[in-house]
């Protein structure tokens, strides 16, 4: 299956666009988006999707943004999953990303995707292999039976579209969510720069700021404790790590999300500065209903 060249083209043009929009928007500083209460009333975030297409629409229509202009919606991690193409068995996950990009275009300053490790492994070809697969050769296998020999064009356009993506969302005063948190901060303190500065190659490579931030599971006290200090925030909401009920709180900043699963859970933020974990544990919600999804 080899889609006609203008649907390659508008997809070039859709990633060209929503990058552009994305670098370009006023709540962006750096590469951290700013909300607070002059542009916010709430916000969803969500976490690793990987290809769930399902799980995708339910987001969609739980977030209802055309209903609530003042809430933001937060994804990551659509990148490596899901349904494959027919006969060679190439990712569709490629699809989903074109639909973030849509969905930017759509809503401008609603719709926000952080770069995760996934998608940086896009970026940067950097290889990453799961359940004796390699997820970046069947990325490319499904754009390959997607657009045939507009590949190339495509590609660039999406490579552009992930070099502008912001790599934390800051939530009033207290909260920020990022991919995942960097290991060791409170024995190698972590390059905090990055959320201000341009990024570089060397951001982005193994053992780079960037790449450390995304990849890093070091969930310790006082590894969370040291970043915190740093960046000036009380709490993290993160994905990354796989979460058997879809969520967990790991220590007393941080919130991890998962996405992947019928138990999948996002949470819903009201904008205040006076947040406690406890207070975002109390607004984790259930993608599905629980029951049904326990069942399935």
């Amino acid at each position: 299956m080899t889609v006609a060249a203008s649907v390659a083209q508008n997809t070039v043009e859709s990633y060209r666009k929503a990058g552009q929009i994305l670098r370009e928007s006023s709540l962006r500083r750096g590469n951290v988006v700013y909300l607070d209460t002059s542009n916010t009333d709430d916000v969803m975030v969500t976490a690793d999707l990987h290809g769930n297409r399902t799980n995708f629409r339910q987001i969609l229509h739980i977030a209802d943004l055309e209903s609530n202009p003042r809430r933001h919606l937060v994804f990551q991690e659509v990148c490596h999953g899901g349904p494959t193409y027919p006969k060679a068995g190439g990712c569709m996950s490629h699809l989903m990303l074109e639909d973030i990009a849509q969905l930017v275009i759509r809503f401008p300053n609603q719709v926000h995707f952080l770069i995760s490790n996934h998608e940086l492994a896009e970026l940067t070809d950097f290889p990453i292999m799961k359940a004796g697969k390699m997820l970046n050769l069947m990325f490319r296998c499904g754009m390959g039976q997607m657009y045939g020999d507009a590949v190339p064009m495509v590609r660039s356009a999406q490579l552009e579209f992930l070099a502008s993506l912001p790599i934390a969302i800051r939530i009033g005063d207290q909260i920020m969510v990022t991919h995942s948190l960097p290991k060791q901060c409170d024995e190698e303190p972590f390059d905090t720069s990055i959320f201000d500065r341009e990024l570089t190659c060397h951001d982005r490579s193994c053992g780079g700021s960037l790449h450390r931030l995304v990849w890093g599971r070091d969930f310790r006290q006082e590894n969370v404790d040291y970043l915190a200090e740093q960046l000036g925030v009380e709490l993290f909401i993160t994905g990354h790590e796989p979460c058997q009920y879809g969520f967990a709180s790991p220590n007393s900043r941080q919130i991890v999300l998962d996405c992947c699963s019928r138990l999948g859970k996002y949470l819903m933020i009201p904008m205040s500065n006076d947040l406690t974990q406890e207070d975002l544990l109390n607004r984790i919600h259930s993608l599905h209903d629980p029951i049904l999804a326990a069942m399935s």
